[in-house]
């Protein structure tokens, strides 16, 4: 074997490492997305669906249809451990009519000298109630900038489908969590 033909298949080689490594690289940073977006289609992991006012209000239909049932919801709030916020829910529980639109509140305020911009994530126990979760409107679709000492009152427009009710999986299901935890974004005005 030559030198130029020993040096073309080490050229290669190096070539096919780079290009392994530039793909192992792209699916690391696309694996998050292509996740999130396979929870939110299939409510896996506790992941709540996004309604629009129309699927509320089919669902209301529905739930009028049949005799009313209801659930307790539980309201759980948290933050990181670089977010200075107090949050919290209004109330921590409300019992809701299955396909009616209920609200719940919650507060957050910056304890900080600094503005802070947070993003919520958040999930549903028990994880296969999820998918009947739907949120109308929530201050976790987008972020949430808070100045300095600043509270604010942050709804959340939601219902239960009543899809639920013929899901075996959700047969003894008395209480749904909704959770929500604030983490720090990165603040494009800064």
């Amino acid at each position: 074997m030559t030198a130029a033909t020993l040096q073309a298949r080490k050229n290669r080689t190096a070539m096919l490492a780079l290009l392994g490594a530039a793909a192992m690289l792209g699916l690391g940073y696309a694996a998050v997305p292509l996740y999130q977006l396979f929870c939110q289609v299939t409510g896996f992991g506790g992941t709540t669906q996004r309604a629009s006012e129309s699927d509320a209000d089919i669902a209301a239909r529905q739930a009028a249809s049949g005799a009313a049932r209801t659930i307790s919801v539980r309201f759980d709030a948290n933050t990181a451990g670089d977010v200075p916020w107090s949050f919290h829910p209004e109330q921590p529980t409300d019992t809701v009519t299955i396909g009616q639109r209920d609200m719940a509140i919650y507060i957050a305020k910056n304890n900080s000298n600094e503005r802070i911009t947070g993003t919520a994530t958040f999930n549903v126990e028990p994880e296969q109630a999820g998918k009947y979760f739907n949120k109308i409107q929530c201050f976790c679709f987008t972020e949430q900038v808070l100045e300095p000492g600043q509270q604010v009152r942050m709804p959340v427009l939601y219902y239960v489908d009543p899809k639920a009710l013929d899901d075996p999986n959700m047969d003894g299901v008395e209480q749904i969590t909704l959770s929500y935890t604030f983490h720090r974004a990165l603040d494009l005005a800064e």
